[in-house]
């Protein structure tokens, strides 16, 4: 079974290691195959495709308040939206 991670600014799951429990692949996310989704980020075993790993995207809220506590890539993505064109 897949771990879910909510808050997408938790410190450290990027590093986090991970077992498949279907081939026994041990690894962090950054070794895993990505599959976007809308609301979330699946990351499967690089070996057997298994999922091992769901990150859900964060809402404005979620960025704002990281933002606020010091999470600098929280406040990079604020500036990216600061900075996009707004249609009118």
């Amino acid at each position: 079974m897949a771990t879910t991670i909510e808050n997408y600014f938790t410190p450290g799951w990027r590093e986090q290691l991970h077992t498949c429990a279907a081939c026994e692949w041990k690894g962090s996310s950054r070794a895993m195959v990505m599959e976007l989704d809308e609301e979330a980020t699946e990351y499967d075993c690089p070996v057997c495709e298994n999922p091992l790993l769901v990150v859900m995207h964060p809402d404005l809220a979620q960025v704002q308040t990281a933002a606020a506590e010091g999470n600098a890539e929280a406040r990079e993505q604020l500036e990216i939206l600061a900075s996009a064109p707004r249609a009118g």
